[in-house]
């Protein structure tokens, strides 16, 4: 049978309220009591009921962080952050993966409150009217990260991203280029939809530089999709001569393609892309990138829930962090 707190009281020869206060790391206990305490806990072995101690004091120490797809990069370094300042706080994470199913997210979100968790980390393609439904009857504070906030009015930690795309393809019109390509990620997420393919369209007007529908490709968020997709712009007959790509494993598609087909990066066409993960510094030639906080994303984000759980001051609870552009090998 497990150790309860009655055979550390009996044991220490002391209340089983004094035992709580010491595992509680209460100061109101004379230190020779607590020394004794904590032998008895450490001889016979007592591990404290996390389950018993949430009742008692209405919190679990638990947070549910609900993220698309833990394999990816991305969503990998974000959760580092999280888990992170989590530990700092001495909270417990229940990580989950929705992947991109918007019915898997609701079950998720349904299934972390009815874990009692103290809060919700949630990253999310793009929030359906079902999962802004489920939010707001949520009993928890719920914080998006990296995630595209139009009408919930959650707290949200982001970069800019519209003006992020802006800064990327003006590099590129600087450069002298106006044939310009953006190899897109999936337009059902929104912040391809309603930021970067903004960013780039904004960027090319300001310009006086023609749209053409021909040189907007959207793709599958994937390597091959995107080296596939070369194909597509290789065969038009007035190829562009420069490409933002949407994030770095959709720039490396693009990039071999263009190799494999021989011609030269950054003399033939430059690229320049969004997120500098470590394929954007392992790649040759290097990419010149958008870098995206995704630790500090995290981290913020799990700051920022930790205020909200506590019931603490919040001076903005819409955090935008900054960002900045690495030059590299990818363009001139």
């Amino acid at each position: 049978m497990s150790v309860t707190i009655y055979d550390v009281a009996r044991e220490a020869n002391v209340s089983m309220a004094t035992v709580s206060r010491v595992v509680n790391g209460n100061q109101n206990v004379k230190p020779a009591t607590r020394k004794k305490v904590l032998e008895c806990i450490e001889r016979l072995g007592y591990r404290p009921n996390a389950v018993a101690r949430g009742l008692a004091s209405k919190k679990t120490t638990t947070v549910g962080v609900i993220v698309p797809d833990i394999s990816k990069s991305y969503y990998a370094e974000l959760s580092r952050g999280i888990a992170d300042i989590a530990t700092m706080y001495e909270y417990n994470i229940i990580l989950s993966n929705s992947d991109k199913r918007p019915i898997r997210e609701v079950e998720l979100l349904e299934d972390h409150l009815g874990k009692q968790v103290d809060g919700i980390i949630f990253m999310s393609d793009s929030l359906t009217d079902e999962i802004k439904k489920e939010m707001g009857t949520a009993n928890v504070p719920i914080v998006l990260a990296g995630t595209l906030d139009a009408n919930t009015n959650l707290p949200t930690v982001n970069i800019d991203h519209e003006q992020a795309a802006y800064e990327a393809v003006k590099k590129l019109i600087d450069n002298g280029h106006k044939r310009i390509a953006h190899v897109a990620g999936p337009m059902s997420r929104d912040i391809n939809k309603f930021c970067k393919k903004v960013g780039y369209e904004r960027a090319l007007q300001e310009a006086g530089i023609p749209l053409r529908e021909e040189y907007f490709i959207e793709t599958d968020n994937t390597y091959d999709d995107a080296y596939d997709k070369w194909k597509k712009l290789a065969s038009l007959d007035e190829m562009p001569t420069s490409i933002f790509a949407g994030n770095d494993e959709i720039a490396v598609g693009i990039m071999n393609g263009i190799r494999d087909d021989g011609y030269s990066i950054p003399d033939d066409f430059e690229v320049i892309c969004f997120q500098h993960t470590l394929l954007s510094r392992v790649v040759r030639p290097q990419l010149t990138t958008i870098v995206v906080p995704l630790y500090d994303l995290g981290a913020v984000s799990m700051r920022l829930l930790t205020k909200l759980m506590n019931g603490e001051e919040v001076d903005d609870t819409n955090v935008v962090l900054p960002y900045r552009m690495e030059e590299r090998q990818s363009t001139k």
